[in-house]
């Protein structure tokens, strides 16, 4: 559905949370990876992943506990595309940023029995097999900026990630709404507008709607 000015506004509702409330101005996509569940992202990217013959599980993948604080291996077969993906995603917010810091992100609480649980870093190990091989298929390479030096994500990378992206996205319910000239012209320049002004079109939009739309007829009680 199109409006004046061509302004879309789209509002997703993802695991019953609101996500960020775009303004799109002449009809600029959305199908960035910023822009979707993280989880669906990263389950979308590992299946694009298995198509790389750079990107191997190592033979001791099935038998490994991914830190010391995890009491069992990972369930799924398929486990190491997965933490190969969402490596990559990390790679293209937090970049360059190396194994030390990834550790920490992969890491987590350690049952000591009676004891108070400590923090434990992931397993070192895989994360630098993982940017290896990332590196080996193109979609990682390493970069030093200022103090901080590890790897970065390629535009190869982000054109994975933003393909992924685009097929999450047309699989999504859209709910547009119209939106004011006032607004059109006060936030023309910008790219999102807040949440108390979007809830306001909203309102007014399920209104216009329930006018619109006739009322179900009421069934005649049936007689004892």
């Amino acid at each position: 559905m199109r409006y004046n000015k061509g302004v879309y506004v789209q509002k997703a509702l993802i695991n019953g949370l609101k996500s960020k409330i775009r303004l799109i101005i002449g009809g600029k996509s959305m199908s960035s990876f910023n822009n979707v569940p993280q989880g669906e992202l990263i389950a979308k990217t590992a299946e694009k992943l298995k198509s790389f013959k750079e990107l191997t599980p190592p033979a001791w993948a099935n038998y490994v506990k991914t830190g010391t604080q995890k009491q069992r291996p990972p369930m799924k077969d398929d486990w190491w595309y997965t933490r190969v993906a969402a490596l990559l995603r990390t790679l293209a917010l937090k970049g360059p940023i190396g194994v030390s810091k990834l550790r920490t992100k992969y890491g987590g609480r350690k049952r000591r029995g009676h004891q108070p649980p400590e923090f434990r870093k992931g397993s070192g190990s895989i994360i630098r097999k993982a940017l290896q091989q990332l590196e080996k298929a193109g979609l990682a390479k390493q970069k030093e900026k200022d103090i901080h030096k590890g790897r970065i994500i390629t535009t190869k990378g982000i054109k994975l990630l933003n393909d992924a992206a685009k097929e999450l996205f047309k699989t999504y319910p859209k709910h547009v709404v119209k939106v004011t000239e006032e607004i059109v012209e006060a936030d023309a320049a910008a790219d999102d507008i807040d949440d108390i002004t979007f809830e306001k079109h909203i309102e007014k939009h399920d209104k216009a709607q329930a006018k619109v739309q006739p009322k179900a007829e009421k069934k005649p009680k049936k007689e004892e």
